[in-house]
C-alpha cells in the first residue's frame, strides 16, 4: 500500500465523520414536508414525496452500510473500514435498532388515543432509526478521530 492510499483514506474517514451528523440533521428537517397537509396517495405530488423519501433513505443505509468509500479503490476501501469502524457502525446499527423498536412502542401507545396510519408510522420507525444511526456512527468516527 502506498502512502497516498493512507492520506487517501485518512482525508474520507475525517470527512465522512463530519458528514453523517449532517447528513442526519438535514434528513430530520426534511421531514417536516411530510407533516403539513393532507396526505392523498392519488395526488402525483404526494407520491413523488413518498419516492424522494424512499430514495434518500436508501441513499443513507447505503452509505453507513458502505462506509462511505464505495467508490474508491479495493485499498482505500480497506483502509476506512479498519476495525475501530466497524466496531462503531456495529453501535450504530445496534442505536438505529432501539430507536425503531422505541419508536414502535411509541406509536403502538400512540393508536390508543389516535389514529396513525401504516405509512405514518412507517416513516417514524424509520426515520428515527436511520437518523440514529447516522448521528451515532459520525459521532463515534469523530469522537475517534479527535482522540487520536
Amino acid at each position: 500500500m502506498t502512502e497516498s492510499d493512507f492520506e487517501i483514506a485518512e482525508r474520507l474517514s475525517r470527512r465522512r465523520a463530519r458528514l453523517m451528523p449532517v447528513l442526519a440533521i438535514l434528513f430530520l428537517s426534511g421531514q417536516a414536508i411530510y407533516a403539513v397537509g393532507p396526505d392523498d396517495p392519488s395526488r402525483a405530488v404526494d407520491q413523488l414525496k413518498v419516492a424522494a423519501w424512499l430514495l434518500w433513505a436508501s441513499a443513507l443505509l447505503f452509505l453507513l452500510a458502505a462506509g462511505g468509500g464505495a467508490f474508491r479503490g479495493k485499498r482505500v476501501r480497506a483502509l476506512m473500514d479498519d476495525e475501530a469502524t466497524r466496531a462503531h457502525r456495529g453501535r450504530a446499527y445496534a442505536v438505529g435498532f432501539w430507536l425503531a423498536v422505541g419508536s414502535a412502542v411509541c406509536i403502538y401507545a400512540l393508536t390508543a388515543f389516535d389514529r396513525v396510519m401504516p405509512r405514518e408510522a412507517i416513516h417514524i420507525i424509520v426515520t428515527a432509526a436511520i437518523a440514529g444511526a447516522l448521528l451515532t456512527f459520525g459521532f463515534l468516527e469523530r469522537r475517534a478521530q479527535r482522540d487520536g
